[in-house]
């Protein structure tokens, strides 16, 4: 006995289907911390040009304006790195859905007023990482969190996050190119898109998986 094909999605040989299923990933990768979409893989440039990666969290999707946000930590080594080269790229791959989407664009940080929303909207404990004493990538003689001893494994109040707010920025990714792969035994399926500024929209084509 064979197992049955399972059916192919309506997207499989649509481009306008595809896109708007792109649009629904990266909104449900906001939403749902268990989607692929919520924990991308985000490359940027060093200084001397070669590719770094991180898993970074999707906190926000403009699809109109083709901008994610991301938070990181002002002091970390990607803020310099993508203020000096703008280039970046995203990866999500969700294996249940055989999905892989790759985003191009460049990327800008802030750490002035305009993030403090950002700020105040994250939880107590997902801003009590910016409590660290260090740089994050700074040198350790023993295994350590970062935190001060006083503050980990407990939710600090807002007075004992109040200087934290100096060491958190935002990262925005605005993308302009998108790499879409679907694999299925029936053949797999690849549609890249470019965004037009003057036409104000997405075009995209087939190309050879």
């Amino acid at each position: 006995m064979t197992d049955m094909p399972l059916p192919l999605p309506d997207y499989y040989d649509d481009l306008n289907a595809c896109l708007d299923h792109i649009e629904t990933v990266l909104a449900d990768g906001v939403t749902n911390r268990k989607a692929p979409a919520h924990h991308p893989v985000v490359a940027s440039l060093t200084h001397d040009g070669a590719p770094t990666q991180r898993v970074m969290i999707l906190r926000e999707i403009d699809w109109q304006a083709q901008r994610m946000r991301f938070h990181t930590d002002r002091r970390s080594a990607k803020v310099g790195q993508v203020d000096s080269r703008q280039e970046m790229s995203v990866l999500i791959y969700d294996e249940a859905a055989k999905l892989q989407l790759r985003f191009e664009g460049t990327g800008r940080t802030d750490i002035a007023s305009n993030a403090d929303e950002a700020w105040t909207r994250s939880t107590a404990f997902a801003r009590r990482c910016y409590m660290a004493e260090a740089a994050p990538g700074s040198a350790s003689a023993s295994p350590t969190s970062g935190l001060p001893s006083w503050i980990e494994g407990k939710q600090p109040d807002e007075a004992q996050l109040t200087d934290a707010r100096d060491n958190f920025a935002v990262l925005y990714f605005a993308f302009d190119r998108i790499d879409w792969l679907y694999l299925a035994n029936a053949g797999h399926r690849r549609a890249q898109f470019i965004f037009d500024p003057v036409a104000q929209g997405w075009s995209g084509q087939w190309v050879v998986p």
